[in-house]
């Protein structure tokens, strides 16, 4: 575990005492986050973890591969918040200048870490064992500024790096996202733990159908007010569902007793619309729903390519209650592989309550599961007619005995519409499993 070492005076920095909101910031660098040729992801989960651990996320900010801009980013977030975690800009190549950055930054010169320097030659040679000799860009991963503890990367070649000035931490850590997660779990988060008193922070959120934000909150609103200064509560709408979360921050004991009562006053007064009591989304609560009745399902896609499955089988464990799809985007397969009647398709169409009727029928007998979904619609931006225009889906689910068809209208671009069209068939499953098991 690592010890905050104050880097002129090299003694041990504990910073812990009277319990205060503790808060960071994240700094991500590299011109490919700026330009959307890659997605920050790095930055979601070192959130989820420093909320687990107490901390406050209070400001992310992205920066290009340029100097100023770098020095510019440490300097205001140094004086923003507690902990400062900058992310990327340490590989071998030339627009990697995180490290010399930094090294400008806290006053330092580059030096050969040497254990650093052994992990390289290790990995090059006896675990990636590349053929020839190590390239000097691979030897310069172990230079580091001399004035930081360096953090051994166990899954890659670029140390994290860990400084202090003036009372706060900053860990320069690498862009990939398995190293990063590796280092943070290995070094930072226990060093965060044991440095600073910081309060709990608890969560408890529930999933609502069926109802829309504005409705909700008048629903729950002489509630909300009563709520004590330290339970706050978040409205998180998507595809057509509202999440609901408390937070509240303090002692433990106190936040867990007072969210716990709270919770079961919200889930009392919601509990028409409630589809789960965690923070789920709609392919895990249908998966859940499945495993705890031992059952199995099967799909059935033509507008959705596939991608209900795709969220289903996303799940470990999912091999338990998910036999297969077939993606029927071709009328042909939808004819040939589900039975749907030719005369069906060539009469109403394959947007249609009768189409998606058949395909349900046809995945149950083909894969002999307990339930199916089916869908069938017009994802755009072409293919819309003015009886049915972009964005008309049919949805069918059912079993052996039963099919419930269900018609949708969407008005969002094709990535949109095909990611409502299946959280809907799966809410629309979830409630056919329950009123039907």
């Amino acid at each position: 575990m690592t010890q905050l070492v104050n880097r002129r005076t090299c003694e041990p920095v504990n910073i812990r005492g009277t319990m205060k909101r503790i808060t960071a910031s994240i700094i991500t660098i590299g011109d490919e986050l700026l330009i959307g040729q890659v997605v920050d992801t790095n930055s979601a989960w070192m959130a989820q973890e420093l909320n687990s651990a107490g901390v406050w996320l209070q400001h992310r900010v992205a920066v290009g591969d340029v100097r100023e801009d770098i020095l510019l980013a440490l300097e205001e977030e140094g004086k923003r918040s507690d902990i400062v975690l900058i992310t990327g800009g340490l590989g071998p190549t030339a627009d990697d200048i995180t490290k010399p950055v930094l090294c400008e930054y806290f006053g330092g010169k580059m030096v050969v870490h040497q254990p650093t320097l052994d992990h390289v030659i290790y990995l090059f040679e006896q675990v990636f064992k590349r053929p020839g000799a190590l390239l000097e860009r691979n030897r310069k991963q172990a230079e580091v500024p001399d004035v930081c503890k360096v953090l051994k990367n166990e899954r890659g070649t670029a140390p994290g790096m860990l400084f202090e000035k003036d009372g706060k931490i900053f860990v320069s850590l690498p862009g990939v996202p398995h190293e990063m997660q590796g280092l943070m779990k290995d070094h930072v988060l226990p060093l965060i733990k044991t440095t600073f008193n910081a309060p709990h922070i608890g969560h408890r959120t529930l999933l609502t159908a069926g109802i829309g934000e504005s409705v909700l909150a008048e629903m729950i609103q002489q509630w909300e007010e009563a709520l004590p200064a330290f339970v706050k509560l978040a409205y998180l709408p998507n595809f057509g569902m509202v999440r609901l979360r408390l937070t509240a921050s303090g002692e433990e004991a106190l936040v867990e007793t007072e969210l716990d009562k709270q919770f079961a006053v919200l889930k009392e007064l919601v509990k028409d619309f409630l589809v789960i009591d965690a923070d789920l989304p709609m392919h895990e609560v249908v998966g859940k729903v499945l495993k705890e009745s031992g059952k199995t399902m099967s799909t059935a896609e033509s507008c959705t390519g596939g991608y209900i499955a795709h969220l289903i089988t996303s799940v470990a464990g999912s091999s338990d209650y998910f036999r297969g799809s077939v993606v029927s985007y071709d009328n042909s397969i939808k004819i040939t592989v589900l039975h749907v009647n030719e005369e069906t398709l060539t009469t109403i169409g394959a947007v249609s309550e009768e189409t998606v009727t058949e395909m349900c029928k046809g995945i149950l007998a083909l894969m002999k599961t307990d339930y199916a979904v089916a869908v069938s619609g017009i994802m755009g931006p072409g293919g819309g007619t003015a009886e049915k225009p972009v964005g008309t889906v049919w949805i069918a689910v059912g079993n052996k005995d039963k099919t419930e068809v269900k018609k949708l209208h969407f008005r969002f671009n094709r990535k949109r519409n095909i990611e409502l069209t299946s959280v809907n068939a799966l809410n629309l499953l979830r409630m056919f499993i329950l009123n039907n098991s």
